[in-house]
């Protein structure tokens, strides 16, 4: 008996959905994000604590490119129970450096909060970014997201969002996404080691496992996963671009050969590598 596709055990699901199973040294990669986050925020026009909803929680910190620059959101992951906006803020060095005005947002964490309150909170992010793009002299039209592992999962989330019927914003209000390491199934929740602090129920489940809900229409989304990840990291990714492709929907797959679930990070704040230059293609493009 299995208990998701072909895994019969809890310690087999354990390990293919350990982030840090293939990783070098993910405590160090954690504590690399922490040195050059912190001199990012020296370096940078940093707006810190910018709210966007009524609780602590809920504000993104706003890195300024200049007027008229396009504006990048990027939400971070953590398996929606770790980490904040603050310890990625070193993204914004590499986008502001190209010319993107960077808004890292932040959200409360599972067990305080549950999924669906997180994608309530991304998709008010979104609305609030396309709203107050014009007080930090960015595009507000052009708005592009990207998110990496529980990151990833939001950012599909968000593209299947009735941005006109429940926002009564423009239906194409995002002009182009990447969603990172992501998980699109989640299937796998009830029996991995993250169950106990994320606590997501059937119907959760369900209606928040991107894949099972594509939207009709959508703008161009980068798919991207290292690849030394694990074997359900890299089938998720491959799977939910191969179905988003199948709904006619535009969209590529990028896998970072030698990049791991920390470090493909890494290669955003590296001009010659190809998801820097997707990121800031799907930035500037019009």
């Amino acid at each position: 008996m299995s208990l998701y596709r072909d895994f019969a055990t809890q310690e087999e699901i354990d390990a293919v959905y350990n982030p840090g199973a293939t990783a070098a040294d993910p405590e160090a990669a954690i504590a690399g994000w922490a040195l050059r986050s912190a001199a990012a925020m020296a370096e940078l026009d940093a707006r810190l604590g910018v709210r966007f909803g009524p609780t602590r929680a809920e504000y993104c910190d706003v890195y300024p490119a200049g007027a008229g620059a396009p504006v990048h959101l990027f939400i971070h992951g953590g398996y929606w129970r770790r980490f904040s906006a603050r310890d990625h803020a070193f993204l914004a060095r590499p986008l502001v450096a190209a010319g993107i005005t960077t808004v890292v947002m932040n959200y409360a964490l599972c067990p305080a909060v549950d999924l669906d309150e997180i994608v309530r909170q991304v998709r008010a992010a979104i609305a609030w970014c396309h709203g107050a793009a014009a007080s930090f002299d960015a595009d507000p039209a052009r708005l592009t997201v990207s998110g990496h592992s529980a990151g990833g999962h939001l950012v599909a989330m968000a593209l299947a969002t009735d941005w006109r019927g429940d926002y009564d914003l423009p239906a194409e209000l995002i002009k182009g996404a990447a969603a990172i390491s992501g998980v699109y199934d989640l299937g796998f929740l009830p029996w991995c080691y993250v169950q106990p602090k994320v606590q997501a129920r059937w119907d959760q489940i369900e209606r928040l496992s991107p894949i099972r809900h594509l939207p009709r229409a959508a703008p161009p989304l980068l798919v991207a996963v290292g690849g030394n990840e694990t074997s359900e990291f890299v089938r998720q990714s491959r799977d939910f671009h191969a179905a988003w492709r199948q709904a006619g929907l535009a969209g590529e797959l990028l896998e970072l050969a030698g990049a791991d679930h920390f470090s493909i990070l890494d290669a955003i704040e590296q001009p010659a590598s190809p998801l820097h230059a997707a990121l800031v293609r799907l930035a500037h493009s019009r």
